[in-house]
């Protein structure tokens, strides 16, 4: 694989080093980066199509009951229309229909998966006086002392080639020359940004507080106690009973699995509204030190929290902005080099920080091929299926084997892709062939906000609601990835015209224009 020197996924290698003394000596180090993602699409693994079509089946299995039962229903109803005109129409026959009726009626209400509908959403935006452009950056970390001329030049080439714009946002504390790690800072941020996104959330849905029934909370690194989701139970004053959940280390990833899990809980509770937070604390990420593959997460991470209400009552539908149509999870945590990929560590000299191998691109390009297989036998249309699987049962038998490349494009009209870098976005592009209109919610996000972790592809979605794209049965799918190594795919189906809201990031108050 061809390498050149690129900032994401960077390749640390000492090339000798002299002690010159008790306090150390100088090293030679080289920077290199792995050029591309792997080519995924050809080298489809068919276990993944195979799991595709088993959450196919066991999600549409009642689809093959309930014609059997209507033809049933109707042979008596016919029987019955034959009986009519005898005035000893037998009582067993209409019973039968009628308890053939209720139990159709009782599988479609009770046995049949029910909808998870998002009602609305809320990301936060903070205030401007926490903007901060690339050379105020640079400026600031020069000027703490945390770091040598080595690593200030690093952390230049990365923002220049990072995808981020001028006007992100980040707790200026970090850059403070005593600054340590604390609590007390961490929460202070968390704070800043979950309540503000869950005041704007409550604000355009008009929710009350104790109408919330289910709550989780994920964030990356930060885990404090009492945790995130009671710091929220008690700003709140939520109800005692609430289902409280709080979701910790499972990095920018974690907000599609806190919504999986909140859609599970409210199909065990159902009727009931479930608010879904997520957020990462960069005061609680940064590192202070020189080690290159710890660097990348202080030029990447900004501020930025989402909040989210879901309900599974079906008289909510009429309210709600979208239907959760597939979700699919995909972990590869058992590979060694995907766990160690994206670590949370300390450096020789003790300081803390968030690790990125420079096998990341690698490991991530292996659970996105897995996570887009089995997402496409859910998703695709039967003709793209149908060329996609033929090709991988018989591509050992070509000698000229060219994989082929399912058209994604069919399947969804929008794209959030986790606004990880910009060359992350430019090879998953490449890969699935998507339009520039297609990536247009995730570079502009990564340009405006930069990497907010979890809370990146609801900035994306209020992009494309605040660019009034959301048309009524457009398909929108969310793909995150994040440490473990983990891939994760929700797709939404918009219920109706989705016109620009009055809570949102991207919109100026004063001006109702798009930032």
């Amino acid at each position: 694989m061809a390498r050149e020197q690129e900032q994401f996924s960077a390749e640390i290698e000492n090339q000798g080093s002299e002690n010159l003394g008790p306090n150390g000596g100088s090293s030679s180090v080289s920077v290199k980066v792995r050029q591309r993602l792997p080519d995924f699409l050809g080298s489809v693994n068919l276990k993944y199509v195979e799991l595709g079509y088993s959450y196919l089946i066991s999600h549409r299995l009642y689809f093959l009951i309930v014609p059997v039962l209507i033809v049933l229903c109707s042979a008596e109803i016919g029987k019955l229309k034959d009986l009519f005109p005898n005035p000893k129409c037998e009582l067993t026959d209409a019973l039968f229909i009628l308890v053939l009726l209720g139990f159709i009626l009782y599988i479609f209400l009770d046995l049949a998966p029910r909808s998870t509908y998002l009602v609305d959403f809320a990301c936060y935006r903070p205030p401007d006086e926490l903007k901060i452009s690339k050379k105020e950056f640079i400026e600031l970390a020069r000027n703490s002392g945390n770091f040598n001329d080595a690593a200030i030049d690093f952390q230049k080439r990365v923002l220049k080639s990072s995808g981020i714009g001028q006007e992100t946002y980040m707790p200026r504390v970090v850059f403070h020359p005593d600054y340590k790690i604390s609590l007390k800072d961490g929460r202070e941020e968390a704070a800043m940004v979950m309540f503000g996104a869950i005041n704007d959330l409550f604000r355009a849905t008009k929710i009350r507080p104790k109408d919330i029934r289910i709550l989780v909370v994920n964030c990356g690194v930060l885990n404090t106690t009492p945790s995130l989701s009671s710091m929220v139970i008690n700003h709140f004053k939520l109800r005692p009973n609430i289902q409280s959940f709080n979701l910790g280390g499972m990095g920018c990833a974690a907000g599609i699995i806190a919504i999986d899990l909140a859609k599970d809980l409210l199909n065990a509770y159902p009727g009931t509204y479930a608010l879904v937070v997520s957020t990462e604390a960069v005061c609680y990420t940064w590192y202070k030190g020189n080690d290159f593959d710890m660097l990348l997460s202080n030029c990447f991470f900004r501020m930025g929290a989402a909040a989210m209400l879901l309900s599974s009552s079906r008289l909510d539908r009429w309210r709600a902005k979208y239907e959760l149509k597939q979700l699919v999870r995909t972990h590869k945590g058992m590979d060694e080099r995907s766990f160690e990929s994206i670590y949370l560590k300390e450096d020789a000299k003790g300081t803390q920080g968030v690790s990125v191998s420079k096998d990341v691109v690698e490991v991530g390009g292996h659970a996105l091929k897995a996570n887009i297989t089995t997402l496409g036998t859910l998703v695709l249309p039967v003709s793209e299926q149908f060329h996609s699987l033929t090709n991988l049962l018989f591509r050992k038998k070509k000698t000229n084997y060219k994989p082929y490349i399912p058209d994604y494009k069919l399947a969804f009209e929008h794209v959030c892709i986790l606004a990880a870098s910009n060359k992350v976005l430019d090879e998953i592009q490449k890969n699935l062939e998507l339009t520039e209109e297609y990536m247009e919610a995730s570079r502009k996000t990564l340009e405006r906000f930069g990497n907010t972790s979890s809370s990146s592809v609801w900035y994306e979605l209020a992009y494309l609601e605040a660019t009034s794209k959301i048309k009524r049965g457009d398909r929108v799918w969310q793909l995150a990835f994040g440490s473990g190594f983990k891939c994760n795919s929700v797709v939404w189906k918009a219920l109706n015209n989705v016109g620009r809201p009055k809570q949102n990031p991207w919109l100026d108050e004063d001006k109702d224009e798009c930032l």
